[in-house]
Order: structure tokens, then C-alpha cells, then sequence
């Protein structure tokens, strides 16, 4: 239990933390930071979902830019 107390995304979901991200950034600086279509082209949480369950890349840079903001 010890080795997850600092980790951020335990116990997070990955719509969560998408969720979170377009609160924070709104869709336009999210898809400046990660360049993906679909955070760019007529976003939504449900299409973004599917491309970064699909897209182990992409999902890593959205986490590890959940990660930067969870630090603050």
C-alpha cells in the first residue's frame, strides 16, 4: 500500500484524468500540448476514450501530463 502514497494516478480512472486535463487546459491547449486529432478535431471525451485505450503512446502523455499538474 505503501509504494502507490505518492504515486498520482492511483486510484484515478483515465476518464478522470481526461476529464480533468480539458478542466484545466480546455480541449485547444490540450491538443497544443499533445498533438492527437482528436483533441483537436471536434473533441469529446467519448472519441478521445477510444483513441487512448487503443494508444499506449498517447495515453502515456496524457498521463504524464495529469502527473505535471498533480504536483501543484
Amino acid at each position: 500500500m505503501d509504494l502507490q502514497k505518492n504515486n498520482p494516478l492511483h486510484g484515478k480512472t483515465l476518464e478522470g484524468i481526461l476529464n480533468e486535463l480539458v478542466k484545466y487546459y480546455g480541449w485547444e491547449k490540450l491538443g497544443y500540448f499533445i498533438k492527437i486529432n482528436c483533441f483537436k478535431e471536434n473533441p469529446s471525451i467519448s472519441s478521445s476514450l477510444k483513441f487512448l485505450r487503443k494508444t499506449p503512446w498517447a495515453r502515456k502523455k496524457v498521463e504524464e501530463l495529469y502527473e505535471q499538474i498533480s504536483q501543484y
